[in-house]
C-alpha cells in the first residue's frame, strides 16, 4: 500500500474553494452546490460499468447467491444503509443484501479508530458471512485503498465470489482485485479530503443503481411500482392499498379488499384483480413466471 496520499484525486486541494471560509453563507453553500453538480455526470460516466454490476449481481442472486457490501467510514454506513433498505423496499429478507462495516455496529454512530486499517479483520468478516462463489461482494472506499475493504475482497474472490469495486479514484489498488471497478471521478472535495461529501453523494448514487436495478431484474417491481414491498406499518399499507388501485385501475376500497384476499400481498392482489383469479391461483401464475407480473398478464 502507498504511504502517501498525494496521488489521490479526492485527497487533492479544490481550487474552486480555497477561499470559502471567506465568503458569505450564501456564496459558500452555492460553491457546495455548484460541486455536487458535478456528481451526476461522474456517476454517468461509469453507466456501463454499473450495468455490467448489476447484471453479474442478478446472475448470482438468481443462483440463491447474496450481495455484501463492505466498507470503512462513510462508505461503510452508506452499504449499511442500502443493504437496511432493501428488505421494506422490495420484501426481500434480510440475508439477500447484506452489509459489513470496518468496526462493527459501533462505526455506524461513531469513528472506530484503526478498524479500517485490518485487511485481516476485513477476512474475517468475509469468513464470519460465510461467503462463497454463490456471492457478488461489492467493496466501497472511496480511496481505493482502505485495507479492510482490500482484505475483505481479496478473501471474497479465492472464495469464488463474484468481486466489484466502488471507488472515487483511479487507478486504485482495488483495480486488480475485481472484476468489475466502477470508479465515479468526482474530483476534489470542497474539504480537502472530506470524501463524506463528493464521494459519499456518488456512492449513494450508484449503489442506489446497484440495488434497484437488481431488484428490477428479479421481477420486485411491475412498471415503476414497488409491488413487493413489506406493508409493516400504517404508511406502508397506505401505499400497498394505493399501488393496487393505481396497477388496476380501481378505488381504494376494491384494493382494499383484493388485499385482504391475498393476505396483503400486493403482487398477488394485482394478478388476482387483473386475471380474474383466486390468490392461490394469482400465486401459481407467478411462481411460474419468476415472480414478474408483466409476464404473468402477457400469458395470461
Amino acid at each position: 500500500m502507498q504511504d502517501t496520499l498525494d496521488t489521490l484525486v479526492t485527497e487533492s486541494i479544490n481550487p474552486s474553494t480555497v477561499q470559502i471560509d471567506a465568503l458569505d453563507t450564501l456564496a459558500l453553500v452555492r460553491t457546495i452546490n455548484d460541486q455536487d453538480a458535478l456528481v451526476a455526470q461522474a456517476v454517468r460516466a461509469e453507466l456501463p460499468a454499473i450495468a455490467q454490476a448489476v447484471d453479474g449481481i442478478t446472475a448470482r442472486l438468481r443462483r440463491g447467491g447474496r450481495l455484501i457490501y463492505v466498507g470503512a467510514g462513510t462508505s461503510g454506513r452508506l452499504g449499511v444503509l442500502d443493504a437496511s433498505e432493501c428488505p421494506p423496499t422490495f420484501g426481500v429478507s434480510s440475508d439477500l443484501v447484506r452489509a459489513v462495516i470496518a468496526g462493527g455496529d459501533r462505526a455506524l454512530r461513531e469513528a472506530v479508530e484503526g478498524a479500517e486499517d485490518d485487511p485481516a479483520a476485513g477476512a474475517q468478516a468475509m469468513v464470519d458471512e460465510r461467503v462463497d462463489e454463490a456471492d457478488a461482494v461489492v467493496g466501497i472506499t472511496a480511496s481505493g485503498r482502505t485495507p479492510f475493504v482490500i482484505g475483505a475482497i481479496r478473501l471474497a474472490r479465492d472464495r469464488g465470489a463474484l468481486t466489484v469495486g466502488l471507488v472515487c479514484n483511479r487507478p486504485s489498488e482495488l483495480d486488480p482485485l475485481v472484476e468489475v471497478i466502477i470508479a465515479p471521478l468526482v474530483g476534489p472535495e470542497v474539504i480537502g479530503g472530506s470524501t463524506r461529501m463528493k464521494a459519499g453523494t456518488a456512492h449513494k448514487m450508484v449503489l442506489n443503481m446497484l440495488s434497484t436495478a437488481t431488484m428490477i431484474r428479479l421481477g420486485k417491481t411491475y412498471g415503476n411500482l414497488m409491488v413487493d414491498l413489506k406493508a409493516t406499518n400504517a404508511k406502508l399499507r397506505q401505499r400497498a392499498r394505493r399501488l393496487v388501485a393505481l396497477a388496476c385501475g380501481i378505488d381504494a376500497t376494491q384494493a382494499e379488499a383484493a388485499l385482504t384476499r391475498s393476505d396483503g400481498e400486493v403482487k398477488t392482489a394485482i394478478v388476482m384483480v387483473k386475471l380474474n383469479l383466486s390468490a392461490d391461483e394469482a400465486r401459481a401464475r407467478l411462481a411460474a413466471c419468476g415472480g414478474f407480473i408483466r409476464r404473468v398478464l402477457e400469458e395470461g
